[in-house]
Protein backbone atom coordinates (compact mmCIF):
# COMPACT_ATOMS: atom_id res chain seq x y z
CA UNK A 1 0.00 0.00 0.00
CA UNK A 2 2.82 2.40 0.83
CA UNK A 3 4.35 1.76 -2.59
CA UNK A 4 1.03 2.53 -4.29
CA UNK A 5 0.61 5.76 -2.35
CA UNK A 6 4.19 6.79 -3.12
CA UNK A 7 3.62 6.09 -6.81
CA UNK A 8 0.42 8.15 -6.81
CA UNK A 9 2.18 11.05 -5.08
CA UNK A 10 4.99 10.89 -7.64
CA UNK A 11 2.45 11.06 -10.48
CA UNK A 12 0.66 14.00 -8.87
CA UNK A 13 4.00 15.80 -8.42
CA UNK A 14 4.95 15.15 -12.05
CA UNK A 15 1.66 16.58 -13.34
CA UNK A 16 2.01 19.58 -11.05
CA UNK A 17 5.49 20.26 -12.38
CA UNK A 18 4.19 20.20 -15.95
CA UNK A 19 1.25 22.44 -15.11
CA UNK A 20 3.41 24.92 -13.24
CA UNK A 21 6.34 24.82 -15.61
CA UNK A 22 5.95 28.49 -16.43
CA UNK A 23 5.99 28.43 -20.23
CA UNK A 24 7.70 26.69 -23.09
CA UNK A 25 11.10 25.06 -22.96
CA UNK A 26 13.83 27.09 -24.68
CA UNK A 27 15.11 25.93 -28.04
CA UNK A 28 18.19 23.74 -28.03
CA UNK A 29 20.58 25.20 -30.60
CA UNK A 30 22.82 23.11 -32.82
CA UNK A 31 26.59 23.24 -32.69
CA UNK A 32 27.93 26.64 -33.73
CA UNK A 33 24.46 28.22 -33.70
CA UNK A 34 23.94 31.50 -31.85
CA UNK A 35 21.35 32.12 -29.19
CA UNK A 36 19.23 35.19 -29.85
CA UNK A 37 21.19 37.10 -27.17
CA UNK A 38 24.45 36.26 -28.96
CA UNK A 39 22.96 37.34 -32.29
CA UNK A 40 21.70 40.62 -30.81
CA UNK A 41 25.15 41.33 -29.33
CA UNK A 42 27.01 40.54 -32.56
CA UNK A 43 28.54 43.48 -34.43
CA UNK A 44 27.13 44.57 -37.77
CA UNK A 45 28.79 43.12 -40.87
CA UNK A 46 29.89 39.99 -39.00
CA UNK A 47 28.91 36.44 -39.94
CA UNK A 48 26.04 34.98 -37.93
CA UNK A 49 24.44 31.56 -37.76
CA UNK A 50 20.94 31.13 -36.36
CA UNK A 51 18.16 28.57 -36.12
CA UNK A 52 14.60 29.85 -36.19
CA UNK A 53 11.08 29.09 -37.36
CA UNK A 54 9.49 30.62 -40.43
CA UNK A 55 6.54 32.82 -39.46
CA UNK A 56 5.76 34.42 -42.82
CA UNK A 57 7.45 35.10 -46.15
CA UNK A 58 7.34 37.71 -48.86
CA UNK A 59 6.84 36.53 -52.41
CA UNK A 60 9.49 34.59 -54.32
CA UNK A 61 11.03 36.31 -57.31
CA UNK A 62 14.15 36.22 -59.43
CA UNK A 63 16.94 38.73 -58.92
CA UNK A 64 19.67 38.69 -61.53
CA UNK A 65 18.57 35.21 -62.52
CA UNK A 66 18.58 33.82 -58.97
CA UNK A 67 15.43 33.08 -56.96
CA UNK A 68 15.23 35.01 -53.69
CA UNK A 69 12.76 35.53 -50.86
CA UNK A 70 12.50 37.64 -47.72
CA UNK A 71 11.54 35.64 -44.64
CA UNK A 72 10.17 36.62 -41.22
CA UNK A 73 11.52 34.12 -38.67
CA UNK A 74 11.45 33.78 -34.91
CA UNK A 75 12.56 31.53 -32.10
CA UNK A 76 11.34 31.56 -28.51
CA UNK A 77 13.78 34.34 -27.57
CA UNK A 78 13.60 36.80 -30.46
CA UNK A 79 13.09 37.35 -34.18
CA UNK A 80 15.24 37.51 -37.31
CA UNK A 81 14.48 39.18 -40.66
CA UNK A 82 16.13 37.28 -43.52
CA UNK A 83 16.47 39.63 -46.50
CA UNK A 84 16.45 38.35 -50.09
CA UNK A 85 17.79 34.92 -49.27
CA UNK A 86 18.69 32.92 -52.40
CA UNK A 87 16.30 29.97 -52.53
CA UNK A 88 14.75 27.71 -55.16
CA UNK A 89 11.03 28.02 -55.80
CA UNK A 90 10.68 24.38 -54.74
CA UNK A 91 12.23 25.02 -51.32
CA UNK A 92 10.39 28.32 -50.98
CA UNK A 93 7.12 26.42 -51.20
CA UNK A 94 8.31 24.10 -48.41
CA UNK A 95 8.72 27.03 -46.00
CA UNK A 96 5.25 27.02 -44.51
CA UNK A 97 4.51 28.76 -41.21
CA UNK A 98 6.38 27.00 -38.41
CA UNK A 99 9.10 25.38 -40.55
CA UNK A 100 12.47 25.32 -38.78
CA UNK A 101 15.50 26.51 -40.72
CA UNK A 102 19.18 27.09 -40.11
CA UNK A 103 20.52 30.29 -41.67
CA UNK A 104 24.08 31.52 -42.08
CA UNK A 105 24.72 35.03 -43.35
CA UNK A 106 25.86 38.49 -42.34
CA UNK A 107 24.19 40.80 -39.85
CA UNK A 108 23.29 44.12 -41.48
CA UNK A 109 21.21 47.22 -40.83
CA UNK A 110 19.14 49.38 -43.15
CA UNK A 111 17.38 52.50 -41.79
CA UNK A 112 17.29 50.93 -38.34
CA UNK A 113 16.07 47.52 -39.50
CA UNK A 114 18.45 44.76 -38.41
CA UNK A 115 18.50 41.86 -40.84
CA UNK A 116 20.50 38.94 -42.18
CA UNK A 117 21.80 39.26 -45.75
CA UNK A 118 23.79 37.06 -48.16
CA UNK A 119 22.19 34.10 -46.45
CA UNK A 120 22.38 30.37 -47.03
CA UNK A 121 19.89 28.00 -45.44
CA UNK A 122 19.12 24.45 -44.39
CA UNK A 123 15.64 23.09 -43.68
CA UNK A 124 15.51 21.27 -40.33
CA UNK A 125 13.14 19.06 -38.39
CA UNK A 126 10.84 20.97 -36.03
CA UNK A 127 7.82 23.24 -36.12
CA UNK A 128 6.67 26.21 -34.03
CA UNK A 129 4.43 29.20 -34.65
CA UNK A 130 4.86 32.23 -32.38
CA UNK A 131 1.83 33.67 -30.58
CA UNK A 132 1.31 37.41 -30.99
CA UNK A 133 2.94 39.29 -28.11
CA UNK A 134 0.89 42.30 -26.99
CA UNK A 135 3.10 45.29 -27.88
CA UNK A 136 0.54 48.00 -27.14
CA UNK A 137 2.19 49.13 -23.91
CA UNK A 138 5.66 49.10 -25.51
CA UNK A 139 4.81 51.87 -27.96
CA UNK A 140 6.74 55.03 -27.16
CA UNK A 141 9.17 53.19 -24.87
CA UNK A 142 12.69 51.79 -25.20
CA UNK A 143 11.22 48.31 -24.81
CA UNK A 144 9.71 48.32 -28.29
CA UNK A 145 12.91 48.01 -30.32
CA UNK A 146 14.00 45.02 -28.23
CA UNK A 147 11.20 43.10 -29.96
CA UNK A 148 12.08 44.15 -33.52
CA UNK A 149 10.72 41.75 -36.16
CA UNK A 150 8.64 39.76 -33.65
CA UNK A 151 5.02 38.81 -34.30
CA UNK A 152 3.07 41.28 -32.14
CA UNK A 153 -0.38 42.72 -31.48
CA UNK A 154 -1.63 46.28 -31.01
CA UNK A 155 -4.99 46.84 -29.37
CA UNK A 156 -7.46 49.72 -29.23
CA UNK A 157 -5.97 51.82 -32.06
CA UNK A 158 -8.06 54.67 -33.47
CA UNK A 159 -7.69 55.50 -37.16
CA UNK A 160 -6.69 59.12 -37.73
CA UNK A 161 -6.26 61.03 -40.99
CA UNK A 162 -3.30 60.57 -43.32
CA UNK A 163 -2.52 63.56 -45.55
CA UNK A 164 -1.40 63.14 -49.14
CA UNK A 165 0.92 65.43 -51.15
CA UNK A 166 -2.05 67.62 -52.12
CA UNK A 167 -3.20 68.13 -48.54
CA UNK A 168 -6.21 65.82 -48.83
CA UNK A 169 -7.02 63.62 -45.84
CA UNK A 170 -7.63 59.87 -46.07
CA UNK A 171 -8.17 56.92 -43.73
CA UNK A 172 -5.44 55.10 -45.67
CA UNK A 173 -3.16 55.74 -48.63
CA UNK A 174 -1.49 53.66 -51.31
CA UNK A 175 2.24 54.24 -50.74
CA UNK A 176 3.41 56.45 -47.89
CA UNK A 177 2.58 59.67 -49.74
CA UNK A 178 -0.59 58.60 -51.53
CA UNK A 179 1.19 58.33 -54.89
CA UNK A 180 0.28 54.68 -55.49
CA UNK A 181 -2.77 52.67 -56.45
CA UNK A 182 -4.37 49.37 -55.49
CA UNK A 183 -1.69 46.70 -55.37
CA UNK A 184 0.92 48.97 -53.81
CA UNK A 185 1.70 49.06 -50.08
CA UNK A 186 -1.08 50.49 -47.91
CA UNK A 187 -0.23 53.00 -45.18
CA UNK A 188 -2.48 54.26 -42.40
CA UNK A 189 -2.11 56.22 -39.17
CA UNK A 190 -3.59 55.16 -35.85
CA UNK A 191 -3.58 56.72 -32.42
CA UNK A 192 -2.76 54.67 -29.33
CA UNK A 193 -2.37 56.26 -25.90
CA UNK A 194 -2.53 59.77 -27.32
CA UNK A 195 0.32 59.19 -29.82
CA UNK A 196 0.02 58.58 -33.56
CA UNK A 197 1.89 55.75 -35.26
CA UNK A 198 2.14 54.60 -38.88
CA UNK A 199 1.29 51.04 -39.91
CA UNK A 200 1.84 49.31 -43.24
CA UNK A 201 0.27 46.56 -45.27
CA UNK A 202 3.34 45.24 -47.10
CA UNK A 203 2.09 44.20 -50.55
CA UNK A 204 4.86 41.63 -51.05
CA UNK A 205 3.72 39.95 -47.82
CA UNK A 206 -0.06 40.42 -47.98
CA UNK A 207 -1.21 41.53 -51.41
CA UNK A 208 -4.45 43.04 -52.70
CA UNK A 209 -6.27 39.70 -52.63
CA UNK A 210 -5.73 39.12 -48.89
CA UNK A 211 -8.21 39.79 -46.10
CA UNK A 212 -5.95 42.26 -44.31
CA UNK A 213 -5.38 44.32 -47.46
CA UNK A 214 -9.13 44.54 -48.06
CA UNK A 215 -9.71 45.37 -44.39
CA UNK A 216 -7.26 48.28 -44.67
CA UNK A 217 -9.09 49.57 -47.75
CA UNK A 218 -12.33 49.52 -45.74
CA UNK A 219 -10.98 51.67 -42.89
CA UNK A 220 -12.66 54.93 -41.97
CA UNK A 221 -11.32 57.75 -39.84
CA UNK A 222 -12.44 57.13 -36.27
CA UNK A 223 -12.55 53.34 -36.52
CA UNK A 224 -11.15 51.54 -33.50
CA UNK A 225 -9.19 48.43 -34.42
CA UNK A 226 -6.97 45.67 -33.08
CA UNK A 227 -4.02 44.52 -35.19
CA UNK A 228 -1.44 41.78 -35.53
CA UNK A 229 1.74 41.85 -37.56
CA UNK A 230 5.53 41.89 -37.63
CA UNK A 231 7.47 44.64 -35.88
CA UNK A 232 9.48 45.81 -38.86
CA UNK A 233 11.60 48.94 -38.50
CA UNK A 234 12.18 51.84 -40.91
CA UNK A 235 13.55 54.97 -39.24
CA UNK A 236 11.40 53.91 -36.31
CA UNK A 237 8.69 51.32 -35.81
CA UNK A 238 6.89 50.51 -39.06
CA UNK A 239 4.91 47.33 -38.35
CA UNK A 240 3.90 45.11 -41.27
CA UNK A 241 0.29 44.35 -40.37
CA UNK A 242 -1.19 40.95 -41.23
CA UNK A 243 -4.57 41.13 -39.47
CA UNK A 244 -7.04 43.93 -38.73
CA UNK A 245 -10.11 43.46 -36.53
CA UNK A 246 -12.59 46.22 -35.77
CA UNK A 247 -13.00 46.50 -32.01
CA UNK A 248 -16.46 45.73 -30.67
Amino acid sequence: MKKVIALLLACVLAFAMVACGGGEKPDVKGEGVMTYAEYAAAALDTEVTIEAYVQAKQGWWEKEGVGVATIYTQDKEGAYFIYEMPISNEDYNKLTAGTKIKVKGFKAEWSGEVEIIDATYEILEGNWVAPAADATAWLGTDELIKHQNEFVAFKGATIVASTDANGAEHAFMYNWDGSGSQGNDVYFNAMIGGQTYTFTIESYLTGADTEVYKAAEALAIGDVIDMEGFLYWYDGANPHITKITKAQ
